[in-house]
């Protein structure tokens, strides 16, 4: 729900908003729902879990629903002045921000003892706060470090400048990272991709449009700037050398919908394969600098695209090459350094690309530098789950949970267009997926890590080069099914297809998603949605590439297939009409994972609602039905506002459709619905019946 998909080592997540064998479920998938117990307390929400002064009586819900639901706050809300966007998400991620910023406090009011996490998490804060001392060091800390970029003359070095550029935050267009191998995720294997640009994705240096006309040379402005704080002479030639380098690169990358296709970016190989398949790089030394003395396989993400970006280290100077490392090494660091360095890398990729006139309180940034998963937000998550996460509530979710995964298998049965073969493969990935719940049961340990109060700098790279020296640790060794990709406070979910396990950290089980006091139309309009958003993943288009242990197959049988990909491409096609600023569509293959997750999630959401009733009709509740409830539900998850800058780039960059859509382009496609609302054929979002998609 970062709504995104996100890469750390061991994982490929895939997250809800805003990215092996499985354990059984304790509970198989035909048990029969049982209704989730409320407590006799008060929603947060409204009368009954949906804030109802927030809607628009004057427009129909068959036109927009959105607008609908979430109207009267859309025309009112104000983005505060630090923000891209602002909706639900955020205000419970600032809701965990000033549980953390209060945990943080107690912390450093109590001087705990040098060497404990405690001491580490306050220390750690405390330096990213003494804005005083990092003033006065400036670039200094960077002084070195660029001095040995300038002193690269031959492509020998370039080679093993590159080979460490992951670790001393410099810029590669190669990246890697170490995560589960798809044909067998017992076991570790090394990804390597490419990447390496500064901008959000390659439209923006290779479309015409004004807007990334104005963002190129808003750029190459910024690039001289920052080149300009570490004395670097010619600042402004070298940044234009350093926009043209990113721009090969670019031309190179493959569109964003091929990257994201499982199929195409699954290429294992021996080590002397792929040695002899790029043989003008030195990839030995270019592992051997990264830390990698021997490495058996690998995985290459793009092959196609592998020459022809080697040829740029002879087609592009070493000089350029140092210019770009140089830079981007700069503003990779920004945020540990003086506050005109941080404040002009804000400019830019803040204000510049997201219309953000200023930065968030420092308070803030430093609670999400101490608290991000990569830093030490697992250890800050055990003391805030102690702090804030009620046990009756993980019980909760473990029967919604359950009863997502009957409402699946009911799905599986009864729809049609897939064969028996296929189906039973299906059931069987559906009682393998392993559900994870809060927090985690087993908590990383940070003893190695070393923490100072007075120097940010040396604590970010302590950081650094803890999971560095992790994620290479991994090769050879098995994997860890304990292990988390999100930390406990944070407000998203995503399902990790080579563990086939759906994981819903502390921070999203709150409202509007969930309240043990709401309707039960609400939770399962919410968080049961939520669910089963999580467990579509296991079935998009993507994530229905794995099967029941997590290994990467063809479990379809051919006929199954094209009946599932006739669906997928009516999908995509629906949501590649929607224009969310003039001349920006939604791009519906990139997108499609993420429409099939809401899709096919509000579906399952629903029938396994229907199935908590055990059969009674639901109450009329301030004048709306039960189906009512539920689908107003859905569209008060998705209360959002963006900037539009931000959504130019959200549309190029992310995965998942902007929230408007989440809501209007899903539920137009509900029988159940368009019955609710008693939506026309006159309306807006009416599609005809023969025209609606419903999947799972």
């Amino acid at each position: 729900m970062n709504l995104r998909k996100k890469i750390l080592p061991s994982l490929i997540l895939i997250s809800l908003g805003l990215a092996a064998c499985s354990e059984q479920s304790t509970a198989p998938a035909t048990e029969q729902a049982t209704t989730v117990d409320t407590v006799a307390a008060t929603p947060e929400l409204g009368s009954f879990g949906v804030d109802l002064s927030q809607q628009d009586p004057n427009t129909k819900p068959g036109d927009d629903f959105f607008r609908f639901a979430n109207g009267k706050w859309l025309d009112e809300f104000q983005l505060p002045a630090d923000r891209s966007n602002y909706g639900s998400f955020t205000v419970l991620g600032d809701r965990s921000d000033q549980r953390v910023n209060d945990i943080i406090d107690e912390l450093s009011a109590a001087e705990p003892p040098a060497g404990t996490i405690e001491q580490k998490i306050s220390d750690y804060y405390l330096s990213y706060m003494n804005t005083e001392t990092l003033n006065e060091r400036g670039i200094g800390p960077l002084r070195e470090s660029l001095a040995r970029l300038a002193e690269i003359d031959t492509r020998e070095e370039l080679i093993e400048a590159l080979g460490r550029a992951q670790l001393e935050a410099t810029a590669s267009p190669f990246t890697w990272y170490v995560g589960a191998d798809r044909r067998d995720p017992d076991r570790h294997q090394l990804v390597l991709g490419l990447g390496g640009i500064g901008l959000p994705d390659r439209d923006y240096y290779l479309l015409d449009t004004e807007e990334y006309q104005n963002v190129r040379s808003e750029y190459v402005a910024h690039i001289e700037r920052m080149l300009q704080f570490a004395d670097i002479e010619n600042a402004g030639e070298k940044a234009q050398a350093v926009l043209a380098l990113e721009t090969a690169v670019a031309e190179n990358l493959w569109p964003r919908a091929d990257r994201r296709n499982r199929d195409l970016t699954f290429n294992p190989m021996s080590y002397e394969e792929f040695v002899a398949a790029y043989p003008e790089f030195d990839w030995n030394a270019y592992f051997s600098a990264a830390g990698i003395p021997e490495l058996a396989d690998l995985n290459v993400s793009y092959p196609s695209a592998m020459a022809p970006v080697i040829s740029l280290l002879d087609s592009i100077s070493i000089d350029d090459w140092v210019s770009y490392m140089s830079y981007q090494h700069i503003s990779n660091l920004a945020s540990v350094l003086s506050e005109e360095i941080d404040k002009e890398n804000f400019h830019f990729y803040s204000t510049v690309l997201n219309g953000v006139p200023e930065q968030r309180q420092r308070w803030e940034r430093g609670v999400a530098r101490v608290g991000s998963l990569q830093s030490l937000g697992e250890a800050v998550g055990q003391i805030y789950v102690q702090k804030h996460f009620p046990e009756a509530a993980k019980q909760q979710m473990q029967t919604l949970v359950e009863n997502l995964r009957a409402a699946l298998a009911d799905s599986i049965t009864e729809i049609e267009w897939m064969g028996n073969e296929t189906k039973e493969e299906a059931k069987l990935k559906l009682e393998s997926f392993r559900p994870k719940i809060a927090y985690p049961d087993e908590w990383k340990d940070f003893s190695d890590i070393e923490i100072s109060r007075d120097d940010l700098y040396a604590n970010a790279r302590s950081v650094r080069e803890f999971n560095y020296a992790d994620e290479i640790s991994r090769l050879g060794k098995p994997t860890n099914r304990e292990e988390w990709g999100m930390t406990p406070q944070t407000v998203n979910a995503y399902y990790n297809p080579s563990f086939n396990e759906i994981v819903f950290p502390a921070g999203i089980l709150q409202p509007p998603f969930f309240d043990p006091a709401a309707d039960i139309a609400v939770n399962y309009g919410g968080i049961g949605a939520v669910i089963g958003h999580e467990m579509g993943h296991g079935f998009d288009d993507q994530g229905s590439k794995s099967d029941s242990l997590g290994v990467q197959r063809n479990w379809w049988t051919d006929e199954d297939r094209a009946n599932f990909e006739k669906l997928t491409t009516a999908l995509a096609a629906q949501y590649d009409s929607f224009e969310p600023v003039p001349g920006y569509f939604i791009d519906g293959n990139f997108t499609l994972g993420e429409n099939i997750g809401d899709v096919g999630g509000l579906s399952l959401a629903y029938r396994a609602y229907q199935r908590a009733l055990n059969g009674q009709e639901a109450p009329i509740i301030d004048g709306l039905t039960g189906d009512q409830r539920f689908f107003l539900s859905w569209a008060q998850v998705w209360q959002r506002k963006y900037r539009e800058d931000a959504l130019i780039q959200r549309l190029s960059s992310d995965p998942h459709s902007p929230s408007e859509f989440r809501v209007n382009g899903v539920v137009r496609n509900f029988d159940e619905w368009y019955d609710a609302f008693n939506v026309q054929a006159d309306d807006a979002l009416y599609l005809a019946p023969e025209e609606r998609v419903r999947i799972w």
